[in-house]
């Protein structure tokens, strides 16, 4: 009987795919790399399993041991299917920037999660880097797997990843380009390919907020260029030993709206359900296609599955939410889309000053509109407030009557943008948009800022 004896024998042998759509205007012939045909959905379950093999070959994981690791996600479940059939506990750390689903598959496959905050530093004691090497210390038969540093991470594509491509091409490859995290896939599949044939391109699709790019081509670690980002999976704010920048011809970033668009461009136009740093590589390849001719065959890595990000690249609320996509925005009404269903905060003549700044506070805004029993009779923004107690501290136990400016201009629903903008200046903080149902709702600076596309 042709079985596999246990999942991870089912590794490897992902098929390559020919992409006809979304890169028409690309002249070489464009194949992909489907890494979501592993058992875990990615690229990570072959150098989870390599990073586990060899660490049981030279006793660094016992019988029974714990497997401690800081993941993005995919090699988290590369090292879950391991522990399942091997039979040890795992602990992964994450941030709090990945996705809930990655979380939830964790879980359900037995990983205990633990979850660090994204911004700060690698050193800090609550990054997610700090955090997994002080649980491999306190945890009886722990093993710290680091990803970054751990020679068969890149030893595992060499062996495996990188010839698979060149029997698939039957060597005709003439670039491969990857997103860039850990190093290993570049790496390993790049110094494979590079013995096989000095002459083909290894590009590596960087990210905004990470170092790659700069360093490669300058030999400088730039701490000005790390900075939060969304896309994950790929980008650093550190230079792990796994990255061979000598294999590595050169670098490409994407922003993420950009690997967020491109991702469900994928889907929609290769029916490729592919994660969000795939679509950081497609990006990447059509940002090099001046680099291609008519006799190039290109193999660009998709590293993971759609079904991590459902709650996110795949819904569109998010989406908007991140302005990745936007509905067209030519009137008043278009501007409060997002939060046309909460109630207009509004603030009485006669309340307190001091009313109003609890009321600011616990709603996160900048300006309140005041009525009293005649409707609107003035406005009250952070400023005002701001200059009204430097002149005199007792200003907040006053009715706010004695300090709020002139009523914010009301608009109709159907009123142009170009009209809105014009009325909201600097003694102006915003206009109030009367709805169809007879009532109103505010529009801010910040809610124009927000259309612009």
């Amino acid at each position: 009987m042709k079985i596999a004896k246990n999942i991870l024998e089912t590794i490897g042998n992902t098929p390559m795919v020919q992409l006809n759509h979304i890169t028409k205007d690309i002249p070489a012939t464009v194949l992909a790399k489907v890494e979501y045909f592993n058992p875990g959905h990615s690229c990570k379950d072959r150098m989870a399993l390599k990073m586990v093999e060899d660490a049981e070959a030279d006793g660094r994981l016992v019988p029974g041991g714990t497997i401690i690791e800081g993941t993005s996600g995919n090699t988290g479940m590369g090292l879950a299917l391991a522990a399942v059939v091997k039979g040890y506990k795992l602990i992964c750390v994450i941030t709090d920037k990945q996705s809930k689903e990655k979380m939830d598959i964790l879980r359900a496959v037995g990983a205990k999660v633990v979850v660090c905050p994204t911004d700060v530093e690698p050193t800090d004691p609550r990054s997610y880097y700090s955090v997994s090497k002080r649980l491999a210390e306190e945890t009886p038969n722990g093993w710290y797997v680091n990803q970054y540093d751990n020679p068969s991470n890149a030893q595992a594509n060499y062996e495996q990843t990188g010839p698979e491509i060149w029997e698939q091409t039957e060597g005709k490859i003439t670039h491969f380009i990857v997103g860039v995290g850990t190093g290993g896939t570049i790496s390993g599949v790049g110094k494979y390919l590079k013995e096989k044939n000095p002459n083909i391109k290894i590009w590596g699709v960087d990210t905004y907020g990470s170092v790659f790019k700069k360093y490669k081509e300058t030999g400088i670690f730039d701490e000005n260029e790390v900075y939060s980002y969304v896309t994950e999976g790929i980008g650093e704010d550190i230079l792990p030993e796994n990255v061979n920048f000598d294999v590595i011809d050169g670098f490409t970033k994407v922003t993420d709206k950009d690997a967020a668009v491109y991702c469900r461009k994928l889907a929609l136009e290769e029916g490729l359900f592919v994660g969000m740093s795939s679509g950081s590589a497609i990006k990447g390849l059509l940002q090099l296609k001046d680099e291609l001719g008519p006799d190039d065959i290109v193999v660009v890595l998709f590293h993971d599955s759609g079904s991590r990000y459902i709650g996110k690249i795949f819904n569109d609320d998010w989406m908007r939410e991140k302005g990745y996509i936007t509905n067209e925005v030519s009137t008043a009404v278009d501007l409060i889309q997002n939060h046309i269903k909460k109630p207009l905060a509004i603030v009485r003549t006669e309340e307190l000053v001091s009313h109003a700044i609890e009321r600011m506070r616990n709603l996160k805004i900048s300006q309140l509109p005041v009525i009293d029993i005649n409707g609107f009779a003035g406005s009250l923004n952070e400023s005002d407030l701001f200059n009204a107690y430097l002149a005199d501290a007792n200003i907040i136990e006053k009715p706010i009557r004695e300090i709020m400016g002139a009523a914010y201009p009301i608009v109709k629903a159907n009123a142009s943008i170009e009209e809105v903008s014009k009325l909201i200046t600097k003694e102006n903080q915003a206009v109030l948009v009367e709805l169809e149902n007879g009532k109103h709702h505010i529009i801010t600076k910040y809610d124009i800022i927000n259309a612009i596309k």
